[in-house]
């Protein structure tokens, strides 16, 4: 008797997720079971009856949300009239990802593992709970329960007679293979996919729209110890559309040095081209290369080789080493009594795959290039909050970016991807475009012209209220009240002139707080403190509404906000999500 297909469903936001899913699938094939890993809003969910063996690994994003590559699959899997016994032919397991420092902890996880049992299904194992606030991060409870997972799918479907499991040195089959081309292609096919402009369709991340570079212009002062950049693009005859609130994502590229150094460790030519074929029929190449594909594309826009490495980067590093005393560390670093190791060599650090790599040049210049897409994730977008309205600058969009750049134990500062790439693009030297398209946010603002608003925008917090008050200011809106806190005035008061000449129109109420500009620092929940009585008084006699962006963690000015005077044991508090997705919420204490 055949095993059955093992199918592993996956909700990832950051792809740590996706990379437990991915580790899922290899530990299956080593067991010798047929195993399918996909996201779960790709899988025609339909079939989920027909399914025997699924494990869903979920990651829990802001207050209890599902991933975006989930909310399809979510708002199904949920409708009320699903009946009682849809999955009762499938065994399943749930592994959740989440941060405990968060209220709703690992809550997707574990409502979805409560739903697939009210709809029939068996569970093999109680719901995994991994948190990146452990010491070991999600690993610590991960390793555990992956070891019962696999006694228990084993004592249901025994291996094959004569087969025993794949041991962990021996590498499996890689997903992919190159077919590298004797001759490069006149027409670089790569070129002709992101310049192709649909007007009937918005632009959409398997088709980007190439928006030109007008503007890129430091808004922070010389001194000040942050590159802030004001970053415009010109939107014409794209199709776009966005409201204040909604996010522009944007794919970054990792810098010519670094594709250097990466094609000369790994021995690869940058000019060669190459056609990606899956090994299995049922494995789709990514939609993001385009056939065929340089290795300089392939390097420079596809694999982040300046992200940290993961535990798996290293196992399927060390199969491949073909120096002992490699191997040797890579096993150590890869092993669960190693990951202490792992996280003061690699992680603590932020260590990169590439300066990993240059650790252990042997290994490096053995990989075969089929096993790149297996070993190196793909690059990411980046989601920013759109920061100009279109009723104020037509056919343009505006974003607001802090240069990320911070020093760790190593020599070299780290650096964000994004941030750098987007920072380094200079319009006046050439023409200079961006691949972006937008994605809705989850940030709405009242229609009524009567309804107040209160925004607590500290740092580059402000940039997505900025487009709500330009957009409301065209609609005649008023009750625009701005809380806005930075260090200095003369440093990082983002759009100063702007403000006030909208507060002497009467069109905008600014409350600032400048936190260095004193003996005792002053951050914006001092400010809502000394104003307590004018802010209840919008928010209980006015019905206003509340609204707080900022960094997810790290700041004082976005700590729990003090409960208002006069506010009857109500305290106004901010929900953690990403910093560029505002979000806010009134919490009875």
């Amino acid at each position: 008797m055949p095993s059955p297909r093992l199918l592993v469903l996956f909700g990832s936001q950051t792809g740590t997720a996706e990379d437990v899913s991915e580790r899922l699938g290899r530990g299956a094939r080593r067991r010798r079971l047929a195993c399918r890993v996909q996201a779960l809003d790709s899988y025609p969910v339909v079939n989920l009856i027909n399914e025997p063996l699924v494990i869903f690994v979920c990651a829990t994003t802001g207050q209890g949300d599902p991933p975006d590559n989930m909310k399809n699959f979510w708002r199904f899997i949920f409708r009320k009239h699903l009946p009682s016994t849809s999955l009762c032919q499938m065994d399943f397991a749930v592994v959740g990802l989440g941060d405990s420092s968060y209220a709703k902890f690992n809550f997707v996880a574990k409502k979805l593992h409560r739903r697939l049992l009210q709809l029939g299904g068996t569970a093999l194992l109680p719901v995994c709970l991994g948190d990146e606030q452990h010491e070991l991060g999600p690993d610590a409870a991960v390793d555990p329960w992956l070891h019962d997972l696999w006694e228990k799918v084993l004592g249901l479907h025994p291996l094959p007679l004569g087969l025993s499991v794949i041991p962990p040195g021996v590498p499996l089959p890689s997903k992919f293979t190159m077919q590298f081309l004797a001759e490069s292609p006149r027409t670089c096919s790569e070129e002709q996919r992101v310049a192709r402009t649909d007007p009937q369709n918005p632009p959409s991340e398997l088709q980007p729209f190439l928006a030109p570079v007008v503007t890129n212009q430091r808004v922070t002062g010389p001194s000040h110890f942050q590159d802030v950049r004001l970053i415009e693009f010109d939107i014409a005859g794209s199709g776009i559309s966005f409201a204040a609130g909604d996010v522009v994502l944007i794919p970054p590229q990792n810098a010519a040095s670094h594709v250097q150094q990466f094609c000369q460790v790994l021995g690869l030519d940058p000019e060669q081209c190459f056609t990606l074929q899956p090994r299995e029929p049922d494995v789709p190449c990514p939609t993001q290369l385009p056939q065929p594909c340089s290795v300089r594309h392939l390097v420079s826009q596809y694999l982040d080789i300046v992200s940290v490495p993961r535990r798996s980067f290293f196992e399927l590093l060390a199969c491949l080493s073909p120096s002992e005393l490699e191997r040797d560390k890579l096993l150590e670093l890869s092993s669960a009594a190693g990951q202490e190791e792992l996280s003061q060599y690699c992680t603590r650090p932020r260590r990169t795959v590439l300066e990993v790599l240059c650790d252990f040049p042997c290994t490096a210049a053995a990989i075969p290039p089929d096993y790149l897409l297996d070993l190196i994730p793909p690059i990411r977008p980046r989601a920013f909050s759109i920061a100009s309205s279109l009723l104020a600058h037509p056919s343009r969009l505006q974003i607001l970016v802090a240069v990320v750049q911070y020093q760790t134990r190593l020599r070299e500062p780290r650096r964000g991807l994004c941030s750098s790439w987007l920072a380094s693009l200079h319009p006046g030297q050439g023409p200079v475009q961006v691949p972006l398209w937008i994605r809705p946010g989850g940030l709405t603002f009242p229609e009524t012209a009567d309804t107040p608003v209160i925004m607590v925008g500290p740092g580059t917090g402000v940039a997505p209220f900025r487009a709500a008050i330009q957009e409301r200011v065209a609609q005649s809106q008023a009750g625009n009240f701005l809380f806005f806190g930075c260090r200095w005035r003369d440093q990082d008061f983002y759009w100063e002139a702007e403000w006030k000449e909208l507060e002497k129109r009467g069109c905008l109420t600014l409350i600032t707080a400048f936190s260095r500009e004193q003996k005792q620092k002053v951050y914006v929940q001092h400010r809502l403190r000394e104003l307590g009585p004018l802010v209840w008084e919008l928010l209980d006699r006015r019905g206003a509404y509340f609204y707080l962006a900022g960094r997810r963690a790290g700041s004082p000015a976005l700590t729990p906000l003090p409960t208002l005077p006069g506010s009857s044991g109500h305290c106004v508090s901010r929900l953690r999500h990403g910093p560029e997705e505002p979000s806010c919420r009134l919490q009875p204490l």
